[in-house]
């Protein structure tokens, strides 16, 4: 099993003297190698909130989250950075492109980050599946919506994580383009044998996926 959530809950403070807000409650799954899995539910069902664990981009209340057997909250902040670079590529809605980077240099950020020698090379050739060879030098303010996320994908590829995290890849963007990053993400992950977790509120891209599991109220259902 690639990876393991055991009863993880995650609460959010609120003011002083109230209630913390339970987000997340007693969650438990796995998946295996490979498995594409869909998380669905309606916004505030906690899709985003769980992603966000699952990158190790936040800590839980309680519970554990085991990726490749390695429980992400026992890393100190530089040991998860690096296991997280090496690990987990994230797709997000927003794209979170560095505007002050080429295409290039934003793909290639990952690797630099491990001080991968090949970083270059490699960046070049993930933007060329994403059929963005001829944009590389271009900034983030000079692409469209869909050639951003084209960026972001190959970003997230480049490492060939364990796991692909994709937060509503394509809720940004116009129907015929989301259909076509939709297409090409299915497409990336099938060619890599890649395993991915698909949030989303879209029942018909959900159904793309081998399993799917409804978030409602912080709980699956």
């Amino acid at each position: 099993m690639i990876l393991e959530v055991k009863n993880l809950y995650k609460n959010f403070e609120t003011v002083a003297g109230s209630e913390p807000i339970e987000v997340l409650k007693d969650l438990n799954m796995g998946m295996e190698v490979g498995e594409s899995v869909a998380i669905l539910g309606q916004s505030g069902s906690g899709k985003s909130t769980l992603l966000t664990l699952l990158a190790g981009l936040d800590s839980p209340s309680s519970g554990e989250i085991l990726l490749n057997e390695q429980d992400m909250q026992q890393l100190n902040e530089e040991e998860l950075s690096k296991f997280r670079a090496q690990n987990i590529g994230i797709i997000f809605q927003q794209f979170h492109l560095m505007s002050h980077l080429t295409a290039l240099e934003n793909v290639s950020l990952p690797l630099d980050l491990f001080k991968d020698k090949a970083s270059i090379e490699k960046a070049q050739e993930a933007l060329e599946q994403v059929g963005l060879g001829h944009r590389m030098d271009h900034f983030p303010y000079q692409l469209s919506g869909g050639e951003c996320q084209r960026v972001a994908i190959a970003r997230a590829m480049v490492v060939r994580p364990s796991i692909l995290l994709a937060d509503e890849p394509t809720g940004n963007l116009d129907s015929a383009t989301g259909e076509h990053i939709s297409d090409m993400i299915f497409e990336l992950v099938e060619k890599h044998k890649m395993t991915l977790l698909f949030v989303t509120h879209n029942e018909k891209l959900a159904l793309r996926c081998g399993r799917q599991l409804r978030l409602q109220g912080g709980k699956f259902i």
